[in-house]
């Protein structure tokens, strides 16, 4: 499978439950061995048995009612590795690899470092759900949260413009601490506290050694880099996080409006999304959180400059980086291809987190350059289409099992040994 632009064989889906089986009726064999989902973007789409046993448990375990679940969000893959000094991703990897697709206009969104989220409003209330399809909350701040997110589509005229009771939103749930506390707690606080009790101390001995005379330059220089390292990395993850009381100080930045009643919206242009979006900000700008956004001509040396400039300026205020999308959203790169939905481009302090404080050395760099994307892209790709074919379904009004069958196939298709750092 080609990992940058995926040869797409459109086909027509099949719908209408089987004789004798209910609209909502799911069955084991829908879901477990080896499985073959059609999609209109991208033709037939393999799951393996073992993935999908995998999926299984986490489906059946700790996931909400598949009723409450009709999509799950794509994994993205970052951009090709950029071979400038200190530098592990930059924009113009991006911006290169979107004009050998032939996608000369794009958008560069600001990503936010949240949880993923997508929130399915319902006439009978909906959810509010991770990448796994496990609620973010209780049920009790998740129906408050529905109800302000329900406001505020009204207050907008969403609701009303689109012509639909209910409303499929992809977004990000900030901060990242509301849903990764545990993680922060277990894993980032500690090396980062690790790291700044003891480089002080060895910085002050080597420094009173080298006072007296003995031959540590070299070591007293490379340990003090370490220290500046490890206070970019406790800086990096800690921009992420701050403190939540119930619902207060939670926000939603939605990027992407998925589906309403009759239309599912991938074919609209992500100005058109990022605009929904904006109404949503200006309704309740407590809750919901603006993106910002630059477009950028992938053919202009100049415009592509001022992209550049545009993610230092982000990543340098502490951002996490940008995405770069196809402006016109589901497009074509010709003969047949799709080309990524979407590039990730992440800063370079905040790749600390990823990597580790120490990796912008110069030998770290050179290894990590060494990773390969094209599983990462073609991963990226196979989720996309099962996601909008979900999305396709549940407008198309098929039953659930015929639904559930491609949300299904996003959660398996996560069991592929990627590089999660990726």
């Amino acid at each position: 499978m080609d990992a940058d632009a995926v040869h797409c064989e459109p086909v027509k889906p099949l719908t209408g439950a089987p004789a004798g089986r209910g609209e909502e009726e799911l069955r084991l064999e829908d879901v477990v061995g080896r499985r073959s989902i059609e999609t209109s973007v991208m033709g037939r789409v393999s799951v393996s048995a073992e993935n999908s046993a995998g999926a299984l448990e986490v489906m059946s375990r700790f996931a909400l009612h598949p009723r409450l679940v009709p999509y799950l969000p794509p994994t993205m893959s970052p951009a090709a590795v950029s071979h400038r000094d200190g530098y592990l991703e930059h924009p113009d990897e991006a911006f290169t690899a979107f004009a050998d697709w032939g996608v000369r206009q794009v958008v560069c969104e600001e990503k936010h470092m949240g949880s993923r989220a997508v929130i399915y409003l319902r006439p009978d209330g909906g959810s509010v759900y991770t990448r796994t399809g496990r609620s973010f909350f209780g049920a009790e701040l998740t129906a408050a949260l529905l109800d302000r997110v329900r406001a505020a589509v009204r207050r907008a005229g969403i609701d009303a413009e689109l012509g639909s009771d209910w409303l499929l939103l992809d977004a990000e749930l900030l901060p990242w601490s509301a849903k990764a506390g545990p993680l922060l707690r277990e894993h980032y606080a500690p090396v980062g506290a690790a790291a700044l009790m003891a480089l002080p101390s060895a910085v002050e001995a080597l420094t009173a050694a080298r006072s007296r005379g003995a031959d540590v330059g070299s070591l007293l220089e490379r340990t003090r880099a370490r220290l500046e390292n490890a206070r970019g990395y406790d800086d990096a993850w800690r921009r992420y996080a701050w403190p939540t009381e119930g619902l207060d100080g939670v926000q939603l930045a939605v990027f992407q409006v998925l589906a309403a009643q009759g239309a599912a919206f991938a074919d609209r242009d992500h100005g058109w999304h990022l605009g929904l979006a904006d109404r949503l900000v200006d309704a309740d700008p407590v809750l919901f959180r603006s993106t910002r956004r630059l477009i950028v001509d992938t053919a202009d040396e100049g415009s592509r400059a001022a992209g550049v400039s545009w993610w230092e300026e982000l990543t340098g205020a502490g951002g996490e980086g940008m995405v770069v999308k196809p402006f016109g959203n589901l497009v074509s790169a010709g003969r047949g291809r799709r080309p990524q939905p979407g590039l990730k481009v992440r800063g370079r302090e905040y790749l600390r987190i990823i990597y580790g404080p120490d990796y912008t050395e110069p030998e770290n760099l050179d290894r990590l350059r060494d990773r390969n994307t094209g599983r990462k892209r073609s991963l990226a790709m196979r989720e996309y289409a099962l996601g909008l074919e979900a999305v396709d379904r549940l407008v198309a009004g098929d039953p659930l099992w015929r639904i559930h069958e491609a949300v299904f196939g996003v959660l398996a298709l996560e069991s592929e040994p990627v590089d999660p750092r990726l």
